[in-house]
C-alpha cells in the first residue's frame, strides 16, 4: 500500500481528479503527480517530501533526557548501551528495549529470539532527521518477527521522533563496555558472520570510560596518548568565549602534562578534546574535570569583552575545530 502524507491539493488540479480526502499517495519522482495537477510528481507533491528527507535537524537529539551523552554515543563511544523506556510502555512480547552504539552486520536494529529489542545508534540514516530515523526503525523493530534484525528503511516525512516515543522522565544511564559481547545473549546461537563481525568490532574497540563527577566527559586509551573529549550543552560561542578566557590564563588544562587541543561540533554540540598523558587514567581525571567545571562555569558568566589574548586563544580553538557531521 502506497505511504500517504496530507499536503495541500494545488488549486490548479480538476476537481474530479483531486483525492477527495486531501492526501497525496506517494509514487515514483517521475510518474504523474496523483493531486492531477499534470506535472511529475517530483515537480509537485514530491517536492516538499524531499525537502523534509534532505533537510538537515541541526540538534536531532535535543529535547531528550542526556542530550550530550546521545551526542557522546552516536559520535565518539565505541561499545556502549542504555536501557530505554517507552512513552506509553513496551508491547507485552517485548521484554526490553535497548540502545547500543553499533550492532553487527551494521544492523539498524535486532528482535532477540526472546522478543527483547536492540536499537543502534552509529548507523547511516535515510534523511536529515536522525531522531525522525531511529524512531522509525524502533517502531518497525518492535513488532519485527523474534530472531531477526531489522533493515533499513524508506522513513516518512511526518512520522514520529523519538522525542514522540520515548519516556522523557526515565534516566538515561550509559554502561560502557569493554567490547561487543552485548550483542549475544546467553541463550542465542551466532551466526558465523556475526562471529567474524564480532571479533573484527572487539579487535578495533578503544578503552573509553565514562566519568562519574560531571556530565558526558568520556576518557578514552589510544595508542600514541589518553584523552578526554566532553560534550558539552552550552551555545558554541559562549563556550568558545569561556574556552578562549581559560586559555588565556593558563587554566584551561586538567593538571600537569594536559592540554587543551581543540574541539569537535557533532549534532548542534561543541565537544572540547584534551590530550593527557599515558599514566593518567580515567580515575585520574574525575578531580581535574570537576575542577575545571566549576572554571568554566566562572568564565561562561563573564561580560567583559575579551582581551587580545584572549581572541588570539579563541581564533586558535576555532582553527582547530573539527565537524564530525
Amino acid at each position: 500500500m502506497a505511504k500517504k502524507r496530507r499536503l495541500r491539493t494545488p488549486t490548479s488540479a480538476p476537481a474530479a481528479a483531486r483525492p477527495a480526502d486531501g492526501e497525496i499517495p506517494v509514487v515514483g519522482a517521475r510518474e504523474p503527480c496523483p493531486c492531477g495537477s499534470g506535472r511529475r510528481y517530483k515537480a509537485c507533491h514530491g517536492r516538499a517530501a524531499a525537502q523534509a528527507a534532505t533537510e538537515l535537524v541541526r540538534r536531532p537529539f535535543e529535547g531528550l533526557p542526556a542530550e550530550c551523552d546521545w551526542v557522546a554515543l552516536r559520535e565518539l563511544v565505541p561499545a556502549a548501551t542504555v536501557r530505554l523506556a517507552l512513552r506509553d510502555g513496551l508491547p507485552e512480547d517485548v521484554p526490553s528495549l535497548t540502545l547500543g552504539t553499533v550492532l553487527p552486520m551494521a544492523w539498524p536494529a535486532l528482535r532477540r529470539d526472546d522478543g527483547a529489542v536492540l536499537l543502534a545508534l552509529q548507523n547511516d540514516t535515510a534523511t536529515g532527521d536522525l531522531s525522525r530515523d531511529l524512531a522509525d526503525v524502533l517502531t518497525r523493530a518492535l513488532t519485527a518477527a523474534p530472531g531477526s534484525p531489522v533493515a533499513a528503511g524508506r522513513t516518512a516525512p511526518d512520522g514520529p521522533r523519538l522525542q514522540d516515543l520515548l519516556d522523557l522522565d526515565a534516566p538515561f544511564e550509559p554502561e560502557i563496555h569493554d567490547g561487543f559481547d552485548f550483542w549475544l545473549d546467553d541463550a542465542q546461537q551466532a551466526t558465523p558472520e556475526v562471529t567474524a563481525s564480532l571479533e573484527r568490532a572487539n579487535a578495533a574497540v578503544t578503552p573509553t570510560a565514562r566519568l562519574t563527577g560531571v556530565t558526558a566527559a568520556y576518557w578514552c586509551r589510544t595508542p600514541e596518548k589518553n584523552h578526554l573529549r566532553w560534550v558539552m550543552p552550552h551555545p558554541e560561542d559562549a563556550l568558545l568565549d569561556a574556552l578562549a578566557r581559560l586559555h588565556a590564563a593558563g587554566a584551561a588544562g586538567l593538571g600537569e602534562g594536559t592540554r587543551l587541543v581543540g574541539s569537535f561540533r557533532a549534532h548542534g554540540l561543541t565537544v572540547p578534546v584534551w590530550d593527557l598523558p599515558t599514566a593518567m587514567g580515567a580515575d585520574e581525571c574525575e578531580k581535574p574535570a570537576a575542577a575545571f567545571g566549576e572554571r568554566l562555569a566562572e568564565a561562561l558568566a563573564a561580560t567583559t569583552p575579551l582581551t587580545a589574548d584572549e581572541r588570539r586563544a579563541r581564533s586558535g580553538l576555532t582553527n582547530r575545530q573539527i565537524t564530525l557531521n
